[in-house]
C-alpha cells in the first residue's frame, strides 16, 4: 500500500513539471571591486518552443534591502520584436547580453559603486509556460577597501575619569570591523587595561590614571585590505588640565591689562595733583627765580611806596583765604611754603659761594699781573747790564777830563 502511494506522487510531480519554465542563476552571491564592469549571468528553459511563442519578456530588477524601499526596475526586454527599454538611472552604464533562442538573458553592469551593493533578480514570461520557476535572484557585493578610519578622544583624560575612544571608516565594503591596540614608548605591545571593553570601533576605558597612558592603534580590516590610525592618550592630574590652560593666559593678560590701566590714571592723578601745589605755592611752568636787580635812582624805592597799598591789600586777601582754609590744608600750605624757602635759600648760598670764588678768582689774577710786570721790568734792568760788561776798559795814559769852564 505504501509503494503504491509513493508511485502516484512521484507520476503527479513529473506530469506538474511538464511544460513549466525553469529560470536560473549560477551563483547566489556575486563579489566584484569598485569601479569594476561586470557581469550577471542569466539562463532559462521553457517546455514549448520558442518559435511558437507569442512573445518573450525579460525583466531585470534591483530588489530592495530595506522594508520601506521599493523595488527599482532595471531594463524590460520584448521579443520578437527585439526591443529594450532601460529606466534613467542605469541609462548608460546597463546592457542586456540576450539569446532567447538559447536561453539567455545576462546582464551587464559598467563602473559599479557601493550604490550597486543589491539584490538582482532575473524575471522571464512567456506566455502559455507561466508555470515553473519564474524567476532567480543573486546578491551583488561590491567590495571597497577600508577608508582611513578617524580616531577621537571622548571624554576628559583625568585621574579618575571614564572615557571612550572611537574609531571609524567614512566606508568599506564589506563593512570593516574594528581592533584596537596598545603600545608603549619602545612601540611593544601592552596589555588593555583591565574591565576596557572593545566592541564595533569603540574602547572603553574606566577609571584611568596614569599607566592607561600610551600610544594606542586601531585598524579598520575587511576582506580586500586594511588601514590604521593612532592617538596619543595623556592622562594628567585635573590641575594640569590642557583646556584650562587657555582660560588661565586670558586671564593673566587681562590682569595685566588692568594693572597697567591703574598705573597711568595713578601717573596722571600725581601730575595734576603737582601741578596743583606748584600753582597754589606761586610757581608756574616757565617761571625762574632771579636775584633782584639793584635799584637805579630810586625807581624800586618809587615802586615800593606807590605799591605799598597794592601790597597791604594783596596781604589782606591773602590772610583771609588762609583763614577760610580748614587747618589741615594750612598746615599742609605751611609745609610747602617752609620747603620752598628751604630751596630758596639754599639757592642764595650757592649764589654767594659762587660770588667768593669769583672774587678769590679776581685776586690771583691781579697778583699774577703784577708778577708778570715785574719780571719783564727785570729783563730791561737785565740787559743794560750786559752792555757796561761789553764795554772796553779806559787806559791809564787817557788824560784826565778838563772843565773849559773853569
Amino acid at each position: 500500500m505504501e509503494k503504491r502511494i509513493l508511485y502516484w506522487t512521484i507520476l503527479c510531480m513529473v506530469l506538474t513539471g511538464v511544460g513549466a519554465i525553469d529560470v536560473t542563476m549560477p551563483q547566489s552571491q556575486y563579489e566584484f571591486a569598485r569601479g569594476d564592469n561586470i557581469t550577471l549571468p542569466c539562463s532559462f528553459k521553457s517546455a514549448i518552443n520558442i518559435n511558437t511563442a507569442e512573445a518573450v519578456v525579460i525583466t531585470w530588477t534591483a530588489l530592495a534591502l530595506e522594508a520601506n524601499v521599493k523595488d527599482a526596475t532595471i531594463l524590460s526586454y520584448y521579443y520578437p520584436i527585439k526591443k529594450t527599454g532601460i529606466t534613467p538611472p542605469y541609462k548608460g552604464r546597463v546592457s542586456l547580453d540576450v539569446d532567447v533562442l538559447n536561453g539567455k538573458a545576462n546582464l551587464k553592469l559598467s563602473s559599479i559603486s557601493l550604490a550597486d551593493n543589491k539584490e538582482f533578480e532575473c524575471h522571464v514570461q512567456i506566455p502559455d509556460d507561466e508555470d515553473g520557476n519564474q524567476a532567480a535572484s543573486a546578491r551583488l557585493v561590491v567590495l571597497v577597501a577600508p577608508s582611513t578610519p578617524v580616531c577621537k578622544i571622548q571624554g576628559t583624560a583625568q585621574y579618575g575619569q571614564d572615557i571612550t575612544l572611537s574609531c571609524l571608516s567614512a566606508e568599506g565594503s564589506p563593512p570593516p570591523t574594528y581592533s584596537w591596540e596598545r603600545r608603549n614608548v619602545q612601540n611593544q605591545p601592552v596589555p588593555q587595561p583591565p574591565k576596557t571593553t572593545d566592541k564595533d570601533g569603540i574602547l572603553s576605558l574606566y577609571n584611568i590614571s596614569k599607566d592607561t597612558s600610551g600610544y594606542y592603534i586601531c585598524t579598520s580590516r575587511n576582506k580586500i585590505r586594511f588601514a590604521t590610525c593612532n592617538l596619543t592618550l595623556a592622562v594628567m592630574p585635573p590641575s594640569m588640565n590642557i583646556a584650562s590652560t587657555p582660560a588661565l593666559i586670558g586671564g593673566v593678560v587681562g590682569g595685566l591689562v588692568l594693572l597697567i590701566l591703574i598705573i597711568i590714571i595713578c601717573c596722571c592723578c600725581c601730575r595734576k595733583k603737582n601741578k596743583d601745589e606748584e600753582y597754589e605755592m606761586g610757581v608756574h611752568e616757565g617761571e625762574e627765580y632771579h636775584d633782584k636787580e639793584p635799584d637805579r635812582n630810586g625807581e624800586g624805592r618809587r615802586v615800593e611806596v606807590q605799591g605799598k597799598d597794592s601790597y597791604e591789600d594783596s596781604s589782606v586777601k591773602r590772610t583771609e583765604r588762609n583763614e577760610e582754609r580748614s587747618d589741615p590744608d594750612r598746615r599742609d600750605y605751611d609745609g610747602r611754603r617752609s620747603d620752598y624757602d628751604d630751596r630758596r635759600s639754599d639757592y642764595d648760598d650757592r649764589r654767594r659761594d659762587y660770588d667768593d670764588r669769583r672774587s678769590d678768582y679776581d685776586d690771583r689774577r691781579e697778583r699774577y699781573d703784577d708778577d708778570r710786570r715785574y719780571q719783564d721790568r727785570r729783563r730791561d734792568d737785565n740787559r743794560y747790564d750786559d752792555r757796561d760788561r761789553d764795554r772796553p776798559p779806559v787806559p791809564n795814559s787817557k788824560p784826565t777830563r778838563r772843565d773849559y769852564h773853569d
